[in-house]
């Protein structure tokens, strides 16, 4: 499963009304979820056609007047967006939030606050540098872990590369009592090298899964998922370069830190590692902020993700 996520919020100056903007794509079986999500500062009605957000509604997203006016007025609008094949889903929605751009970052940026959502089961930002101790409750499910003993390329209930099918196979005593500990120790192992291999390699580092009969290559698909985003390089090209060339493409306006959870979107509980990432815009036409966190990997459903706060 693929998911992808960028928030930007525009502009600097304060106000208590931002919209918010969603663009969610969904595909199947992989189960492929994009969005993009703004927050802007509402403009007066007599020039929201051609200012932020509005002019992003009408030329990215394709709403007609009475929609960016609904919006204006405070109602929640979504729309299906055409997407390029039949198994892809394409959702846009938009609400006001009733908040300043600081205020939502400081939120958004919270862990302990996710923590308090009934969806997320356990979440822990990664020292600098990642230790193995940061991975404590790094854990799999009971059926997962049954799963891993039969596991082969193209057939696999977790997500994994072929390499760690294999590991699980190998390494791990299934005749044992504590088959979940060595299970879970191992996991906490690989989640820690893959980490650290993406740290010092980025995308080419986030390898192959192989539990479905086609193999899905991370960077690849990340790269296609970003592609899909037209307004991201218009707006943000910097965070855009950032997203595609970490970590060769640094920037002093960019903060980045990782974190691990365990969510639960309605399936079955998903383990995820996190890159988050803040961008302050340096000029005052720029956007104040922009908040995305990209997914580096999933134990169900994301192939790979980006996702907007």
């Amino acid at each position: 499963m693929n998911v992808k996520k960028t928030c930007y919020l525009l502009p600097k100056e304060k106000s208590e009304r931002n919209a918010a903007t969603m663009l969610i794509k969904i595909r199947f079986p992989e189960m492929l979820l994009t969005a993009l999500l703004l927050l802007f500062v509402q403009p007066p009605a007599s020039k929201a056609q051609n200012v932020e957000p509005f002019k992003f509604f009408r030329d990215y997203v394709g709403l007609q007047q009475d929609q960016i006016a609904a919006i204006r007025n405070g109602k929640a609008v979504a729309k299906i967006v055409e997407s390029s094949t039949p198994d892809e889903v394409f959702v846009f929605g938009s609400v006001y939030v009733e908040s300043t751009p600081e205020k939502y970052l400081k939120l958004a940026s919270d862990l302990e606050e996710l923590r308090k959502l009934p969806n997320y089961l356990a979440i822990r930002e990664f020292s600098n540098p990642p230790q193995l101790s940061d991975l404590e409750g790094f854990t799999l499910e009971e059926n997962d872990i049954k799963q891993l003993k039969n596991c082969d390329p193209g057939r696999c209930e977790v997500q994994l590369p072929s390499e760690a099918m294999d590991a699980f196979k190998q390494s791990v005593n299934w005749s044992a009592p504590d088959v979940p500990n060595q299970v879970n120790r191992l996991g906490q192992n690989m989640a820690l090298e893959a980490l650290q291999r993406y740290i010092q390699g980025g995308n080419a580092e986030l390898g192959t899964y192989r539990d479905e009969h086609n193999p899905a290559a991370v960077a690849d698909t990340f790269r296609s998922l970003l592609s899909r985003s037209k307004a991201l390089p218009v707006y943000l090209p910097d965070l855009d370069r950032y997203l595609l060339d970490y970590p060769e493409a640094g920037s002093e306006n960019i903060l980045s830190k990782f974190h691990w959870e365990k969510v639960n979107f309605g399936l079955k509980p998903t383990l995820r590692i996190v890159q988050a990432i803040v961008y302050r815009g340096p000029r005052s036409a720029d956007p104040a902020y922009a908040i995305a966190e990209k997914q580096l990997y999933a134990s169900h459903y994301f192939e790979t993700a980006l996702e907007n706060l």
